[in-house]
Order: structure tokens, then C-alpha cells, then sequence
């Protein structure tokens, strides 16, 4: 569950009082792990896997009802009539930079200068990039001023005296997003709750990552990708999927010692405890397509350093707490990648009732090194799928499970958590028993309602902590 599915705060769910609900809710219930998306800064659609930034959270993710308490915001009466949330989001933020400026709060200020100097090796970037796009009215930066896109030293110290203080502005945001997160991290944890982040393989083109880093991705001179990222053709699509992210430059990240990559799972880390690669098939080969290709089918497979890179972030940071998203079209070589590295892979138990007993996500075939899922953001709900089945197998769900209609969508959590995989992990629309019309994304489709579900604490049934932590007992995950 994202923090944005959360109730409270304006517009999206947030850090405030409900996020440290949620972790008291989990230890009642026996919970030991919280699983999020990217926190990162979205784009217009809402992704958190195509963000403006690799490092930085997301500011519609900070509590204005915190920064209330902490009194670097007087209250007030919430948005204007018909202000959008978002935009009363920003302004306050920038109210409460205001009296942050001022030195009202010397803590915050020697805090922030603080933050701003260990993170400088991203941060800087970032908040350029972030006031340059502002001041660009939100065009991508492929389409701003020469100077300022190609990073021209004159036209980038020209642009931060212009953009002196929405520049501070991005710095103080970050740290409090930071400061915040760290302290509900840190309530988590104190409470036996470990948080569990998530990193997609790729970066979106549009960020201050592409931005700051043009050498690290294989793009022209006028910083477009010459070749982009997707999967082949498959059963689900006769042009495969073209995502368009751009393409590394995977000898160069190489020959540097794979820095880039070694900052960006240090900035991760310090946010979660365990980490998710998204397309951790990507790590062992890619499919490369051609940008001025509409679809994937033109693509093809190129060898990735995925060891090499492991190895790296395995010598400077001494463990790898990773989980490989490993679904789709997975080979011998990414199963062989993964087991090298002792990383556990992914089971969803909605994959499982197709082919017969020999699939290997039905619960009798799951390996105790995997994390399983009844589902993930990218599926429908429990309960949304078992009605989508035809009859027979909705018949052979309901008879390898030993229950009756009525008992779904519970009766394939509590199969998850009596599974001997490691790890399980169940989205909190199936703690609900929601339907459809409460699925987090559907993949592929760019509509309003993508990434927007948030749930209400009136729809946990009485007992559910209780129910749960029962299970847990039982099946020896507490």
C-alpha cells in the first residue's frame, strides 16, 4: 500500500497522523513488514514509476498537519473554495519555506543546511531542475533554453542567482519530506515494522537524473534517447510494450565503478530497510528498441552487467536486502542471476490457477526463498480477479483452496501466509475485501483513476487485527 492510498491530508494520502496509524495498526495485527511504491516527485499521471527524480520524495507526500505542530505553519481553514488540492499543497509548502527562511527556527535551518550537504552529490541537481521546469511552465528540459539544457557552466550559475530562492525552496522541501519520512521510518521500526521500498530499473527521460547525468544514457546531442526501454512481443500483446524510458550507457556506468548506481541505492537505503528491483530482468539482458520505433517489435535482446553491477553494490554496502521482481518473460540466465545473488523472487498466487498442479506459483510449488503475493499494484484485486474468472476456474480456485465463494478474497491470503515462502505480502485492498473499482493501476491505460485509490479505516471490519494476527501466530510469522 502506497502512503498516497492513506486517508487524511488534502488531495492524497500522506506522512501525517494516518501514516502512523497504519504502523500501529500493523503491530496489532502482527504485521512485520510495510511494502511501498517509489515516493518520488510524479509526473501528471501520478506514476511513482516515472518520476522526476531517482533521490528525492515526493513534497505532495509531506504532512502540512506536522509542520502545523512543529509551527513552521499557522492553521487555517484548508484550500480556498475551488483551489485544487495539489496547488494548496504547494502553497502552503512555500509558506512554510517563508517562515523557514526567516530564521524563525534555527534548528530547521542548521538541520537543513545539515541535510542539504550530505545530499549534495543529488540534491543540488534536483532543485535546479525542479525551478527551471517551474520557470519553463512544465515543459520537459529537451525543450528549454540551449544553455540551461545542455548544462552550459555560465547559463547554470546565471539560472541559480535567477532562481535563488525557489531553488531553496526544492533544498527545504526535501529535507523535510526526508526528516519526515526518517521519523515514521523510525516509529516503524521501533515497533518491529520493517519498511520495504521499491526501485524501477529505469529512470523517467524527463528528470533531473537525464538532466544532471546525460553521459550515463545513450542519447544525441540534443539529449534524446536514441534507443528506448520495453518488453518483446508476448501473449499479452502482439507489439509488445514500448515504454520509452532511455536506455543506459551501460559501459560507461561500468568503467566509472557503476557510481551512479552505488548513489542512488545509498539514497534508498537510507528510506527502507528492504528494497524491490523493478524488471530485475533488465539486469541480465534488455530489450532495446529503437526510439523512432512506435512499438516494440523492432526490438532487441542486449546484454546487461547485471553481476558486475551487483557485485559493486555488494562491496560497498556489505549486504544486499534486494528482492528481484522476476515476472513476465523470465530465462535461465535471470533465474541464475537471481539465485547467484541469493535474492529472493516474486509468486503471485493470481498467475497460479493456469496449467495445471506444475505451475510454480500454486502454492505447493512455492520455494522458501521467494516473497508471494496474493496480488500486486499492477493486478486487479483479489476479489475483482476471482469474479473476472470463467466458471471452471473459478470451480478449481475455490476446490484447491477447500472453500466456499464467500470466503474470497481471504481464503487466498490466509493461503499466503500459510505458504513457506519468506515473505508475504498482502495488498490492503485484500485485507478490505474490495472489488474492481478499488485496483491501484491498471497497466498500460493513463486514467483518472490510476494510482489514485485510497482506502477509509470505517472499511476494516471489527476484529480484522485480531483475525490476523491470529494467522500470523499460527502460520509462525510473528
Amino acid at each position: 500500500m502506497h502512503p498516497t492510498s492513506l486517508p487524511g491530508g488534502h488531495g492524497n494520502g500522506d506522512l501525517g497522523p494516518d501514516a502512523f496509524r497504519l504502523i500501529d495498526f500493523l503491530c496489532a495485527a502482527g504485521f512485520t513488514v510495510w511494502q511501498t511504491l517509489p515516493l518520488g516527485p510524479t509526473h501528471d499521471e501520478g506514476s511513482p514509476y516515472r518520476c522526476q527524480s531517482a533521490h528525492a520524495g515526493s513534497e505532495l507526500l509531506i504532512s502540512l498537519e506536522r509542520l502545523v505542530g512543529e509551527g513552521l505553519l499557522a492553521p487555517d481553514g484548508g484550500p480556498w473554495a475551488g483551489e485544487p488540492p495539489e496547488a494548496y499543497r504547494r502553497r502552503r509548502l512555500g509558506e512554510a519555506y517563508r517562515v523557514h527562511r526567516s530564521g524563525a527556527h534555527e534548528e530547521s535551518l542548521r538541520e537543513c543546511r545539515s541535510f542539504a550537504e550530505r545530499h549534495r552529490y543529488w540534491l543540488d541537481d534536483h532543485a535546479l531542475f525542479q525551478a527551471l521546469r517551474e520557470a519553463q511552465g512544465g515543459r520537459p528540459w529537451w525543450e528549454w533554453p540551449v544553455g540551461v539544457r545542455d548544462r552550459v557552466p555560465a547559463a547554470l550559475e546565471a539560472a541559480l542567482v535567477a532562481h535563488e530562492d525557489a531553488v531553496n525552496q526544492r533544498r527545504f522541501e526535501q529535507y523535510v519530506f526526508y526528516r519526515q519520512w526518517g521519523e515514521l521510518r523510525r516509529y516503524a521500526n521501533e515497533r518491529g515494522v520493517r519498511v520495504f521500498g521499491d526501485i524501477p530499473l529505469y529512470v523517467a527521460e524527463d528528470s533531473a537524473d537525464v538532466w544532471a547525468h546525460r553521459q550515463w544514457f545513450r542519447l544525441d546531442p540534443e539529449g534524446r534517447p536514441t534507443v528506448v526501454a520495453g518488453v518483446p512481443p508476448d501473449y499479452f500483446s502482439a507489439t509488445g510494450q514500448r515504454w520509452g524510458n532511455p536506455q543506459y550507457d551501460w559501459d560507461r556506468l561500468q568503467a566509472d565503478g557503476f557510481s551512479w548506481w552505488v548513489e542512488r541505492v545509498r539514497t534508498q537505503l537510507e528510506q527502507f530497510d528492504l528494497l524491490r528491483i523493478d524488471h530485475f530482468r533488465g539486469l541480465q539482458a534488455f530489450w532495446e528498441i529503437p526510439a523512432g520505433e512506435q512499438t516494440a517489435v523492432a526490438g532487441r535482446w542486449v546484454l546487461a552487467p547485471g553481476e558486475a553491477l551487483l557485485n559493486r553494490l555488494r562491496e560497498v554496502f556489505q549486504r544486499l536486502p534486494l528482492v528481484a521482481e522476476d515476472l513476465g518473460f523470465i530465462t535461465r540466465e535471470v533465474e541464475e542471476l537471481r539465485d547467484r545473488f541469493g535474492l529472493p523472487g516474486m509468486k503471485v498466487l493470481q498467475f497460479a490457477f493456469a496449467g495445471g498442479s506444475g505451475n510454480p506459483y500454486l502454492p505447493h510449488n512455492l520455494p522458501v526463498n521467494a516473497v508471494v503475493y496474493t496480488g500486486t499494484h499492477d493486478n486487479d484485486t483479489t476479489l475483482g480477479w476471482f469474479h473476472s474468472l470463467d466458471p471452471a476456474t473459478r470451480e478449481y480456485v475455490l476446490e484447491y483452496l477447500g472453500c466456499a465463494a464467500d470466503a474470497m478474497p481471504t481464503a487466498l491470503c490466509r493461503t499466503a501466509l500459510a505458504s513457506v515462502s519468506r515473505l508475504a505480502v498482502l495488498p490492503m485492498q485484500d485485507l478490505l475485501g474490495l472489488g474492481s473499482e478499488h485496483r491501484m493501476n491498471v497497466p498500460g491505460t493513463h486514467t483518472p483513476r490510476n494510482w489514485r485509490w485510497r482506502f477509509t479505516w470505517e472499511g476494516l471490519a471489527p476484529g480484522t487485527e485480531r483475525f490476523y494476527r491470529r494467522l500470523l501466530e499460527m502460520y509462525g510469522r510473528v
